[in-house]
């Protein structure tokens, strides 16, 4: 079954570890816990002077404890989640970007392609109706 627990502040009673000491502070009693309800009711012991298992842990106390640690996981994971979605979104970015940088740069060369070609159409039709522009025999004539 288990070792006997001993409450033994005021009253030693000792209790096999199948039955859960719940020892009261105010009426200096050990009793069977009540395993139907999570927390021992009011009527049975004040939680403030209710002491659990071993009976010296501090219903109070243990709640807290319990809530720190019950926090700080969470907020553990929670910042584990913001980081790895903010790795994965970074990532996400500088592919984007990278694609990004590809288009603009294919559509920059295809527009030069394009001004290129219609340079040399507008030359030709130029050449064509004699508008097009030589060198300009009259530039300044440059010593070296």
């Amino acid at each position: 079954v288990g070792q006997p627990v001993l409450c033994s502040w005021v009253a030693p009673v000792q209790r096999t570890g199948a039955q859960c000491c719940l020892w009261c502070n105010t009426n200096k009693a050990c009793v069977d816990y009540p395993v139907t309800k999570i927390l021992p009711p009011g009527s049975l012991c004040k939680l403030s002077s209710a002491r659990w298992g071993v009976c010296w842990v501090n219903f109070e106390a243990l709640i807290i404890a319990m809530s720190v640690v019950g926090a700080a996981i969470l907020l553990g994971i929670a910042v584990c989640c913001c980081c790895c979605c903010r790795r994965k979104r970074r990532r996400e970015l500088d592919k984007s970007d990278e694609k990004e940088m590809r288009e603009r740069e294919e559509r920059r060369m295809r527009q030069e392609e394009r001004r290129a070609e219609m340079k040399s159409r507008h030359d030709e039709i130029r050449k064509k109706y004699g508008l097009f522009k030589e060198e300009n025999p009259y530039a300044r004539f440059e010593n070296n």
